[in-house]
This record gives C-alpha cells, structure tokens and sequence, in this order.
C-alpha cells in the first residue's frame, strides 16, 4: 500500500506540470492583458509596469520564473490588487473556502446518500418517485438560483437568516444549502442506480434465502458494495465544492477566494489565475488519490500492490 502510495503521490508533480503549461500558455494566448480597463492606460505606463512585472519577456521565460517561484512557495504578485501578494490573498481567503465547501460536502453526503438508499429501497414506489423529483430539481437548478430563492423565502420573507456575510454559524446555513443542493441530487442518483444494480446480484439473493434479516441485507450487504461507485465521485466533488464557490461567495458577500478567482479570469490576474487553477488541480489529483484508499476499506477484496 506504502508503495502504491507513493507512487500515485509522486504522479501528482507531473499532472500539476501538464496544467501549469496548458493553462499558462492559454492564458497568454487570449487577447488582453492585466492593464486593459474602461481607462486604458497611456502605452509607456503600461511598458513600464510590463518591465516591472516582467510581462515583456518572452512567454517561456516568463513561465520559467512563475515556476522557479512556484516551486519555492512563492505564488507572485497580484496585478490586480498591486499592494497584495498572491500568497497573502490565498491565505486570507482559503479558509473560509474550504470551511463552506466541507460544510457543504458533509451536507450533501449526509442528505444524498440516505435519498438514493430511501429511492432504491422503495424502487417503483412513492418513495422512489419523491426521491428522483427532488433529484431532478436539485440537478436542473443552479447554484444561484437556489441561492436568490433562499434568500427570497428564508431571509426575506421570514427573515429567519442573513442575506450575507460570514460572522458566525447563522451566517452559514444559506450559502452551504445553496452549494449542496446540486451536489445532493448528483449523489441521491449515483446511491438509487448503484443501490438498484445491487439488488440483482446472486449473492444478495443467497443473503435472503439463508434467512437473513432485510435489515442485516441491507446494511451488511448492499449498503457497502453500492457505495464503491459513489465514492467515486466524492473527490471530485469535494475539490469542487471547495474551489468552485465562487457565484456563492460572491452572492452572500462571503470573503473566500473563489470571488478572486473570477476575479483574476476577468481582470487577467495571471499570478492569481495560476494559483487558483494550481489549487483545483491539486484538490482533485490528490482526492482521487484518498478515493483510491477509500475503495480497499469499502471493500476488502480490493488491494494495493
């Protein structure tokens, strides 16, 4: 397991190298820079701040230094917010991003998973049909969306939440529902399909022809196995939820760096944009690496070697 481990780990450095270079260089491609604004700036302000910045070097060189200063910790300046590194902005932001997108993961595990397992189990009933309406909405509505509507009838209207900020746990709720409610759905149809393919195989009929309890099937049996191809899109949706809340953030004011990050795609924040599109990479190769050890502890006959 240690040497499958680290053998996956060590993967990581080339997958982040193959990102950086494709996202560098399509950065660089499209037209426009960071001085481009309403006020365009005179052109020898901006071949001064180019020097300064280093952007009048070819674009290799330019990706050289952006990955000698990576490599060191260093994320680099930002030409947006020219008073702030890179690395002072992450670290701000980054917490509170990662607690609503936990927050959020927690919620959609803890609701979906019961709704696909409720779906499957009641296959062809009113539980099943309940189940798979909610699991259409929660997919065919936007994240912002869902936040507007929540923000209407819960703080609006009855005026049980705050409509913005981050000050404490009653500041919390709206945006975290608001970030699962997509997640919940995609999860509930992933349990209710594994759960239902489940169902069919030999060994759960030979489960009840011993005599077993439904209950001990289910739990013992059929739980365990159909949550293997679920847990397969945890680590992806966890680094989503982490990196991509954004719209969220930026609807309930939330001081995260998801609101940076489009940010620095529409201001050309190459620093910044490299940093966060860095920080996604890393979430998702790194949480398929946890899927991958998740699946031996599910189940038993799958080893690492």
């Amino acid at each position: 397991m240690l040497t499958y481990l680290s053998r996956r780990i060590l993967w990581i450095i080339p997958v982040l190298f193959t990102v950086s270079i494709i996202t560098f260089g399509l950065m660089h491609a499209v037209p426009g820079g960071p001085w481009d604004s309403e006020k365009r700036l005179p052109a020898a302000v901006q071949a001064r701040l180019n020097a300064e910045y280093g952007l009048d070097k070819p674009v290799h060189e330019q990706y050289l230094s952006w990955l000698g200063g990576f490599v060191q910790g260093d994320l680099g300046p930002s030409y947006r917010f020219r008073d702030r590194r890179v690395n002072d902005i992450v670290a701000d932001g980054l917490p509170t991003t990662i607690q609503l997108g936990v927050m959020a993961f927690v919620l959609a595990v803890l609701v979906g998973i019961p709704l696909g397992i409720f779906a499957a189990l009641g296959h062809n009933r009113w539980p099943d049909y309940v189940s798979t309406s909610l699991s259409i909405v929660g997919i065919a509505t936007p994240s912002f969306v869902l936040a507007i509507l929540l923000i209407v009838v819960l703080s609006v209207q009855f005026g049980l939440f705050p409509t913005g900020g981050w000050k404490g746990p009653q500041y919390w709720v709206l945006p975290t529902i608001a970030l699962a409610g997509f997640p919940i759905a995609v999860i509930a149809r992933y349990t209710r399909a594994s759960m239902l393919e489940v169902t069919r195989k030999d060994y759960i009929r030979t489960a009840h022809s011993k005599g077993l309890r439904n209950q001990s099937v289910v739990s013992r049996h059929m739980i365990r196995n159909a949550l293997i191809p679920v847990v397969t899109i945890l680590g992806p949706t966890l680094a989503f939820l982490v990196t991509g809340s954004f719209i969220i953030e930026r609807i309930f004011s939330i001081p995260g760096v998801g609101q940076f990050y489009l940010n620095s795609i529409t201001t050309r924040d190459y620093s910044l944009l490299m940093a966060m599109t860095m920080l996604y990479a890393f979430s998702v190769a790194f949480l398929n690496v946890v899927v991958d050890v998740l699946y031996a502890y599910i189940d038993p006959r799958i080893r690492y070697s």
